[in-house]
């Protein structure tokens, strides 16, 4: 039984989903104009959306008490650390279709938007499942471990968003031009709608974050199964995504050994949901946020002490350091091939 369980009434969904809608529309706004994201314009959306993140914890504080914020706060910090693993795929699903600096905003805004409604849908199916059946605890903790292995020891496959089950039969079904049209989805050819390598891209990005959805959904609900916070922990999260990927695009080198780190908070989600339904019980809530803080921080001063002064790439940043994992066993090449468009990839 989940220690944190308090009632949250209909309005109180409500008005938290319509401001995260309204967040949205802000930044949707904000960028309306395809423009090429700077660091310096990224590190301010980025630095808004942790303070909205951090400050609705302490909302809860200030409702539910101490157990339900910290809680809250496992359950983001854990997401916000799985996210930076989203960033490295990006990368390689932009290089690989050469998408433009400047549409780049809005494949990731309208990507966002796909995996909070994926997110919502796994979080209310995981812990339905969670509460009718114990013993998808164990299969769910099984995952996560096995994940957290994978991505310790699958260091240098690499990623073909190409080969994409969902990329090759959205090309399939849906007729898609071989090139860009300025930051459009879709065009009109002699007068049949036609989908752009822009919408193929985002179709990459979205399918790529499903398998990241479940990852992030079930090691959140090792910490909790209230919906409401495992909701609004993804969600404040993910909001801050497209931000996070500008502002780390360039770092992404320097993150040498992150990949042992999120791997062992995954092994450690898996873990805690399976003594969930043992004798020993949940663990502590200050333990776990402990736990998670400790082993971030590590893997990040780890990564940044190994690879300083490491010469720089051939795009002037630093070198790809040797060894950086996915959740899926996903390596960004130090220069991710940029294939010109073909007159093939049009079904």
């Amino acid at each position: 039984m989940d220690s944190v369980s308090f009632a949250v009434p209909l309005w109180v969904w409500g008005a938290v989903t319509a401001g995260i809608a309204v967040m949205l529309a802000v930044d949707l706004i904000a960028h309306r104009d395809s423009h090429v994201i700077g660091f310096r314009e990224a590190a301010w959306w980025s630095a808004l959306w942790i303070a909205i993140g951090l400050g609705f914890g302490l909302i809860l504080l200030v409702w539910q008490g101490g157990e339900t914020a910290s809680t809250y706060y496992a359950g983001y910090l854990i997401e916000k650390a799985l996210s930076i693993d989203n960033v490295f795929v990006f990368a390689l699903v932009f290089s690989f279709f050469a998408v433009p600096d400047a549409y780049q905003h809005k494949v990731l805004f309208w990507g966002v938007i796909g995996a909070l409604g994926a997110r919502l849908v796994f979080i209310f199916v995981g812990v339905e499942l969670l509460e009718v059946f114990f013993w998808t605890a164990y299969v769910f903790g099984a995952f996560l471990i096995y994940t957290g292995w994978k991505m310790a020891v699958s260091k240098d496959a690499e990623v073909h968003p190409d080969r994409n089950p969902v990329v090759r039969v959205v090309r399939r079904i849906i007729p898609t031009d071989s090139a860009y049209h300025g930051d459009r989805f879709f065009i009109r050819v002699d007068g049949r709608r036609v989908a752009t390598l822009l919408f193929v891209a985002l179709v990459a990005i979205e399918a790529t974050d499903l398998v990241f959805a479940v990852d992030s959904v079930a090691a959140v609900l090792a910490i909790t199964t209230n919906t409401f916070l495992v909701w609004t922990a993804n969600a404040f999260a993910v909001l801050g995504l497209r931000s996070l990927y500008f502002c780390l695009a360039g770092l992404l080198r320097r993150f040498a050994y992150l990949h042992y780190g999120l791997a062992v908070l995954l092994a450690f989600a898996g873990v805690k949901l399976i003594l969930s339904e043992t004798p020993v019980g949940k663990l502590p809530i200050p333990l776990t946020l402990g736990f998670i803080a400790v082993t971030i921080t590590v893997s990040i001063v780890w990564s940044l002490l190994a690879t300083r002064g490491a010469p720089p790439g051939g795009d002037g940043r630093p070198a790809e350091p040797a060894g950086q994992g996915g959740t899926s066993g996903t390596t960004p090449p130090a220069t991710a091939p940029r294939p010109a468009p073909r007159d093939e990839d049009t079904p």
